[in-house]
């Protein structure tokens, strides 16, 4: 059974720093790209990084290139988004991702929150 589950969620103040980190089970994750949405209130979902299987290549919503980080630990099966100079509008509910496309299945984990206040 797949299961991804997020953790490194806050409180923090506007110009802060988070970590997420996203453990994945039950599939081989080093054959996956993995990605971060988030989900703000009354908002539909955003894709905020992509990061390939290898981990050589990632991409970024323009929204946060230059701020946020994503990367990979194939050996720990963890998905890793490096968020720096949080804004308040980063405030959302974010969410690892994945997707098998053999089996036509979309993955999401439970969701952290991250909170960006003074």
């Amino acid at each position: 059974q797949v299961q991804l589950v997020e953790s490194g969620g806050g409180l923090v103040q506007p110009g802060g720093s988070l970590r997420l980190s996203c453990v994945a089970s039950g599939f081989t994750f080093s054959h996956y790209a993995m990605s971060w949405y988030r989900q703000a209130p009354g908002k539909e979902h955003e894709l905020v990084a992509s990061i390939i299987a290898s981990g050589g290549n990632s991409n970024y919503a323009e929204s946060v290139k230059g701020r946020f980080t994503i990367s990979r630990d194939n050996a720990k099966n963890t998905v890793y988004l490096q968020m720096n100079s949080l804004k308040p509008e980063d405030t959302a509910v974010y969410y690892c991702y994945t997707r098998d496309y053999s089996l036509n299945r979309n993955y999401w984990g439970q969701g952290t929150q991250v909170t960006v206040s003074s």
